[in-house]
């Protein structure tokens, strides 16, 4: 292993994950520009961008920062220090928020007037009978909710909240006589509310929907909350905190009420972003960069509105279909008809579902079956992040209600979740079931349904495994793979699981499964090495992996060698990528491509040609530290010819994309590929091949019914 660090590791051959995930970041906003997608669309991939890096800063920027502050000088995988990625980043994230802006301008706004749609972007521009509108709507709507804060002797600068839209304004005393430059002002601030919609839509004119933004009603009404000042200006302004959790699993001695208890310090974290206009008054730029001890450096002064999440509420305005992709429906899973018995069907044989090109819905079924079939003993099964009214949550409560043996685990530290899994917890122990938050030190974040049931030849398990969240909204948003089995070695290892996670009792042997952070990381570089061996031995070699980031230094020093080996590798991956292709002598035979399209591409798939026979592994987990050493990650095999053909096809679909596709380049630039020939989107003909596949079904019963009415009537007639 020294010698392969010593030829593999040098930091010139490795890209840093942060840099690397702001090329994903441009890979999105790539779409928001791309004038082949319908408008609306592009406006949803614009908000995603300003979505995405808002986490990044609120975890990954903020972990730097930390490290910063705490004097930490080690490097990266590409040789940085904290200081010197923060540095870096400023740079392209500065340089990203000024092309975010410039497609808004330049492109989508000019594209919405033209099809009829007016985004106003100051009560300035507006005329009378708008103006009377909107005071209108203020006092009725908005004044009622509002709550002014100001900062004087008495009262301290107030508290600005994480993540939040805010009017700062300086005020003068109505009674005070200085003028011009000395006069005296006092600072306020006005949260806009989140509860009110940001969009306000005014009245239609010209055959034009027109929309105004809630701050700007605020603004143009803020003189009604200070009554006795005059306002001297009113900007808006917004700030990131520091929201990544420390916590103290081993000192806590319930962990849910340490979570709870770190949730409420996230609002007071340190200020690692203001974000405000660029024509904001200099003089309250000044005071707030002061006041909430923000570097110049973190400060960015947009040309435009704040916070370009609302535009996904533009997406939601009803009456502009034609500028929407047609709205694409999950087609039922072919395996498991209506109204048929699950258990049933999985006994026939193991099923395998693509979502959401395929319905999430025999999932949730799985689990209301269980809750209510008489012969149903126990139901075990980890929860990372589920839906606002999740049905699988109810179907749990009511299995615990019916008496059923219900074990959950909720992993309380899913990050942006944990306020959400609290409750949710809470639902479930009151329920009746059994609630455990997983082991100390690590995040559970394997997706693993074991169904106990008890059938005339014995007891049987059930289980279900797969490489998305419990979450039946984002199953129709996310590409995912999901694995029905009731063979018995899947159930032993199901129960071995769970003891683990509930017991900490950990099996000799395991048949099937995987699991990190046990010896994944190991059984994967094994599976690397065999075909790095089989082609120094004259053999093919051939690696095919899927997944969501790739930056565990471990398993790209394994690739590298694979690949100077000779093992032909593409890898498919969507955002983070810290290999490097193209390194004479080092990656000339790995090829990596990243798909961004209508759904967020999230499965994991892992294929290895294994001297001609073939090895397809689905999962849970992505090529990263945190992934394969720091959580609970699930491996396994397909094992079903059929199966594995189908995820043959998927991979196969994927590695010719010409549509939404873009391939890393070795200058560390993707591009998007070019070529004759008819143009492929996988996504779409993933989406073409299921409906396809259910007209299919439906014309074969159609036919199978025809017959059958024809043939009773013959039979009466004898």
């Amino acid at each position: 292993m020294a010698k392969r660090r010593s030829v593999y590791g040098r930091s010139e051959y490795y890209t840093n994950r942060e840099l690397s995930w702001v090329k994903f970041d441009e890979r999105v906003l790539r779409e928001a520009k791309n004038k082949q997608i319908p408008l609306f669309e592009r406006l949803k991939f614009l908000s995603i961008t300003a979505s995405n890096l808002d986490e990044f800063f609120m975890i990954r920027v903020a972990s730097l920062k930390d490290m910063v502050n705490a004097d930490y000088e080690g490097v990266d995988l590409a040789g940085l220090t904290p200081m010197e990625q923060l540095n870096a980043l400023t740079v392209v994230t500065h340089e990203f928020v000024r092309k975010q802006y410039n497609v808004l301008n330049h492109s989508l706004i000019p594209l919405l007037h033209e099809n009829k749609v007016e985004l106003i972007g100051s009560h300035e521009k507006l005329d009378d009978k708008d103006k009377r509108f909107i005071d209108k709507f203020f006092m009725e709507s908005v004044y009622p909710v509002l709550t002014p804060m100001a900062v004087d002797s008495s009262r301290p600068f107030p508290l600005i909240r994480n993540n939040t839209l805010n009017i700062g304004a300086l005020l003068s005393k109505k009674d005070k006589k200085e003028k011009g430059k000395n006069k005296e002002f006092e600072f306020a601030t006005v949260q806009v509310p989140s509860v009110l919609d940001r969009l306000v839509r005014l009245q239609d004119r010209g055959g034009k929907a027109r929309f105004i933004l809630l701050e700007e009603i605020i603004e143009r009404n803020i003189d009604k909350l200070f009554l006795n000042y005059n306002v001297l200006c009113a900007n808006p302004f917004r700030i990131m905190r520091n929201a990544d959790l420390t916590i103290e699993e081993d000192e806590a001695a319930d962990l849910l009420k340490e979570i709870e208890r770190q949730l409420k310090k996230r609002q007071w974290g340190q200020v690692i972003r203001l974000e405000a206009g660029k024509d904001m008054d200099k003089r309250l730029l000044k005071l707030l960069i002061k006041e909430l001890a923000v570097g110049r450096s973190d400060v960015y002064l947009v040309n435009g509105p704040l916070d370009l999440t609302f535009l996904s509420e533009l997406y939601d305005v009803p009456g502009y279909e034609s500028l929407k992709e047609k709205k694409y429906t999950p087609q039922p899973v072919p395996e498991i008809p209506a109204g048929s018995d699950i258990f049933e069907c999985i006994r026939q044989g193991d099923i395998l579902m693509h979502h959401p090109y395929e319905t999430f819905e025999p999932v949730v079924e799985f689990i209301k079956r269980a809750a209510t079939d008489k012969d149903v003993l126990a139901i075990k099964q980890t929860l990372y992040r589920v839906s606002g009214d999740s049905p699988i949550i109810k179907a749990l409560a009511l299995a615990a209600e019916n008496g059923k043996q219900v074990t959950v685990l909720v992993e309380l530290k899913a990050r942006f979740d944990e306020e959400h899994n609290i409750v949710w917890a809470k639902m479930l122990e009151k329920a009746g079931c059994h609630v455990i938050y997983g082991l100390v030190g690590l995040k559970t974040h394997c997706k693993i349904t074991l169904i106990v049931r008890r059938e005339e030849q014995g007891i049987k398990r059930y289980v279900h495994l797969g490489t998305g969240n419990y979450n039946d909204s984002t199953a129709k948003l996310y590409s995912d793979l999901g694995l029905f089995t009731c063979k018995e070695a899947f159930g032993e290892d199901a129960t071995a699981v769970f003891n683990m996670l509930s017991g900490y009792s950990e099996p000799e042997t395991w048949n099937r499964l995987s699991l990190a952070p046990l010896w994944l990381k190991d059984h994967f570089l094994k599976l690397i090495k065999r075909e790095r061996d089989n082609v120094k031995k004259g053999k093919t070699g051939r690696i095919i992996a899927k997944m969501n980031s790739l930056c565990d230094k471990d398993i790209i020093e394994a690739l590298y060698e694979a690949s100077n080996a000779g093992v032909s590798i593409d890898l498919i991956v969507r955002g983070i990528c810290s290999l490097k292709v193209g390194i004479p002598g080092i990656s000339e035979n790995i090829r990596v491509r990243s798909i961004v399209g209508t759904f967020l591409e999230h499965s994991r798939i892992f294929y290895f040609y294994n001297d001609g026979n073939p090895e397809y592994y689905l999962g849970s987990a992505d090529w990263m530290p945190r992934n394969l050493e720091r959580r609970v990650e699930i491996l396994f095999p397909i094992e079903d010819q059929k199966l594995r053909e189908m995820l043959w096809h998927i991979l196969d679909l994927e590695l010719r994309d010409t549509v939404k596709a873009t391939c890393l380049t070795p200058e560390g630039t993707y591009v998007k590929i070019t070529g004759r020939g008819k143009k492929l989107n996988s996504q779409s003909k993933l989406c073409d091949e299921a409906v396809s596949t259910t007209k299919r079904i439906k014309s074969l019963a159609k036919k199978k019914e025809r017959s059958t009415r024809v043939f009773i009537p013959e039979v009466n007639k004898e």
